[in-house]
């Protein structure tokens, strides 16, 4: 499996499998979500940003990191399902929008930029 439409239907079955799908509503894999993005940052909450950058060069630290990265990814794409929103579509459509939000000639963040 390679792709999220691959990842998304493996996703239904184990859900449906189980009697799930009941409980994946949208606010709750809202919360779901939010609770697993809580845990990956709790896995550098105290790094440096020079051990952040080093993370998978630990181990155990890698095992978690991928761990909870994949929990995040599972809860997003069974969210957008639910919801039927293409993430793909919508990820370059942000890009889009944000090229023109962010040209490449300023480089300040958003917030130091005059306002128009």
């Amino acid at each position: 499996m390679s792709n999220l439409d691959d990842l998304r239907d493996a996703l239904r079955r184990f859900a449906a499998a189980r009697d799930w799908d009941a409980y994946h509503t949208p606010k709750n894999l809202v919360m779901a979500l939010s609770a697993e993005v809580g845990e990956l940052t709790d896995l550098f909450q105290w790094l440096t940003p020079e051990q952040a950058a080093k993370a998978m060069e630990d181990p155990e630290l890698a095992w978690n990191v991928r761990d909870e990265l994949a929990d995040v990814v599972h809860y997003l794409v069974r969210l957008a399902d639910k919801l039927d929103v293409d993430l793909v579509e919508a990820a370059f459509a942000k890009i889009e929008r944000n090229e023109r939000r962010f040209p490449t000639g300023d480089r300040r963040p958003a917030d130091l930029r005059p306002v128009e």
